[in-house]
């Protein structure tokens, strides 16, 4: 579109940790009849991991379409297994290529006192609950997003689409998470857990992130900037609705 010669753009509005926005809308039973999950959500998780300590849970979820090869499944379970950390591992029925998600039997055993399977959960309670001290992630932005606001530092593990960008961008510029090597090992996974849950580099991470954590909040809150651009984005679209009826 062009005026008086000159090209015309939309405006563009910056709604950053748009869901900390949504949780301040009054939840009616409609609203509630609202989602966007592709898996039904396996809520029993949270009271799994009321029965933890503080931090001491590492989260694992590669996202709703992310897929990976047998290969790689069985690398990151004994990585995950040999870091003698707690975790919970959401475990989608396709998951693997070819619909072969079978972990070994002898993972299972090895990590049965410590470890939890769900198919699907409510990712932003899980990773607000205070149990959780570590998100291993695919990058995804709306898991980026929702790690940084429950003040999880994340281990990364990008596969496609924008997972690189985020991830560069949470190890190099943010410094709240490390990255996995696509070629997955599983001497490289048990390092990079124990870092994400003890020693010096956890301590780093978790001072960043829960800087940025702040911001976020700070952003949704009357006056910041989130929040005034959702009402000048509500108000452009009212006022152009009512020009078009008129």
């Amino acid at each position: 579109m062009r005026r008086s010669g000159k090209l015309s753009l939309p405006p563009i509005y910056t709604l950053g940790a748009l869901h900390l926005l949504t949780n301040k809308i009054q939840q009616t039973d409609e609203i509630k009849l609202i989602g966007s999950n592709l898996w039904k959500e396996e809520p029993e998780c949270l009271e799994w991991l009321d029965t933890k300590e503080r931090n001491s849970v590492v989260y694992v979820n590669f996202g709703s379409i992310t897929v990976m090869t047998k290969q790689q499944l069985v690398e990151f379970a004994w990585g995950l297994a040999n870091s003698k950390q707690t975790f919970l591992w959401v475990i989608r029925p396709d998951l693997v290529q070819g619909n072969s998600e079978i972990l070994p039997i002898e993972f299972v055993e090895e990590t049965k006192e410590r470890s939890l399977f769900p198919s699907w959960c409510p990712q932003e309670k899980v990773l607000n609950h205070p149990a959780i001290g570590g998100f291993l992630t695919h990058n995804g932005w709306n898991s980026t997003l929702k790690s940084i606001c429950g003040g999880v530092p994340m281990i990364c593990w990008p596969f496609f689409a924008e997972q690189q960008t985020n991830c560069r961008y949470a190890c190099t510029h943010w410094g709240i998470g490390i990255e996995i090597d696509n070629n997955v090992k599983r001497d490289e996974v048990e390092e990079l857990v124990r870092k994400l849950m003890e020693g010096e580099k956890r301590k780093e991470m978790k001072k960043k992130v829960m800087e940025w954590k702040k911001k976020c909040e700070e952003a949704v809150a009357p006056g910041g900037s989130s929040y005034a651009n959702l009402n000048q984005m509500i108000g452009k679209i009212l006022n152009t609705s009512a020009k078009i009826i008129d």
